[in-house]
This record gives C-alpha cells, structure tokens and sequence, in this order.
C-alpha cells in the first residue's frame, strides 16, 4: 500500500514512516523539506499521486492566537482538495484528547476545527486523538517558567511515548477506517505538576515547581479530567521510568 505521511519528518512522523516501511508498506515522507508545503499547497498533487492512504500528522508552528486555526483551516482545505484529485481512499490524522473540551485554548479550538473539516471531506477517515506525550513535558515546563520556579496545573495528565503514539497510528492506517475518533493514553495518570516537578528533579534541573489548581495551560483551565482519556482509551504500554530509559534524558535514569 502506498502511504502518504505529512509530517513524516517529525518526532511521531518520522517512527510512522518507519513502521510502516518495515512492514513493507510504500511511505513516502512529506514536509516542506521535501517540497509538500501544506500552506500553499506547492507538490501535494504530485506528492499524492497513486496513493491509498494519507496520515496528517503536520502541526502549527505556534500554539496561540489566530494563526494556530489558519493553519490547520488551510493545511486541510488544500490536503482534501488534493486528495480528491488523486483518488484518495482514505485520511487518518492525530489530534489530542481534549480538545472538545478546552475552548479557552487557541491551540485546542483550532485542531476541533481541523477534526470538523475532516468529518465533512466526505472521505474515510479516523480520528487518533491522543494525550500529551512524554517528550513534550521539557516544553511543558518552559512554556511556565518564570525566573526560577514553574507554576502548573494540578489536574491530571496521562502521558504516553512517542513510540506508543506512533504504534496507534500505524494500527489505524493499516485498518479500517471507523469515521470517527479513537483515542489513546498512556498506562497512567499523574497531577502534571507533580510529574514535571519529578522530571525535572531527574534532569537535575534547578527550577522550582508549584502547583495550581487554576494556573493555565496554554491558556486555558483545567479541570481534573480535562487532558485524560476515555474509559474506552487504548492505553500506552510503555510507563514513565521506560520510556526515560530510551529518552535522549538515558543517562539519568538511575534516578527515576
């Protein structure tokens, strides 16, 4: 099968692409590096030609403000567009838990926007909704960092590896479209500042982390449940001390 992946470049891209070429799939890798520019569109007729199936995993380069939903409104404007052209049977993109929930987020209003556009293309689609990664908890904790201490949310968080993620979209492109939404989380919950206070204390980083319940997250509230999965979630296998053991953080697993 010939598989189309828009962000095959990135961190969870890049391990799809993998995957699905070590089980003999044809993936091709697309990025603006490679000439598919989803904003103007530039090399996506050609990048789609005789393809099956496309994986969306391509994110804004910001998280607030009008251009978050700009992106996402044009990117899946012209990817639809160019799939049509091409015939192409079927769309699976990843999105995040969540998202229906915290309206107050720039960030999270724009991929429920990119998830509507994907409902009305009037091609198969699935829907990866998933939690927050393992390796965005560094970001995490600068986005909140003022001088030396980080304020953060005391709801709880349900991480989950890359590896994991990468493995859920591959299953769902491999598969059977559902038009709709799976979702998938990591094996456990955590308070989020409790873990990033833990993470940073691994790391040996000297910031000072202070829970809030009404601290935001990227502009938006939280409450406890916000950013954790469904009941009817597939959860990650791999936990929080295994997946530092194979982070680029490796050397400071000892102290997990």
């Amino acid at each position: 099968m010939k598989i189309l992946v828009i962000g095959g470049t990135g961190l969870i891209g890049s391990k799809v692409v993998q995957r699905l070429r070590d089980m003999h799939h044809e993936a091709i890798a697309a990025s603006p590096q490679s000439g598919v520019n989803t904003i103007t569109g530039e090399g996506l007729d050609a990048a789609m030609t005789g393809v099956d199936t496309v994986i969306d995993l391509a994110n804004s380069p910001v998280f607030v403000g009008p251009d978050v939903l700009a992106f996402f409104e044009t990117a899946g404007r012209n990817i639809f567009a160019a799939e049509k052209r091409a015939g192409v049977r079927y769309h699976v993109a990843l999105s995040v838990v969540g998202a229906d929930r915290l309206t107050d987020s720039d960030y999270m209003v724009a991929k429920l926007a990119q998830e509507r556009l994907i409902a009305a293309s009037g091609i198969a689609y699935t829907i990866v909704r998933s939690t927050q990664f393992f390796e965005f908890m560094g970001g995490i904790a600068q986005s909140a960092a003022q001088g030396g201490s980080i304020t953060l949310p005391t709801a709880y968080i349900q991480p989950i590896a890359s590896d994991d993620v990468a493995a859920a979209v591959v299953l769902a492109a491999t598969g059977t479209p559902v038009n709709g939404m799976v979702e998938i989380g990591g094996p456990e919950k955590f308070r989020m500042s409790e873990l990033v206070a833990r993470f940073l204390k691994i790391i040996q980083d000297p910031h000072k982390v202070i829970g809030d319940a009404k601290a935001p997250y990227f502009g938006a509230l939280l409450d406890d449940d916000a950013l954790v999965a469904g009941p009817d979630a597939h959860l990650g296998k791999i936990d929080f001390p295994a997946w530092l053991k194979t982070s680029k953080y490796a050397r400071y697993a000892s102290a997990a």
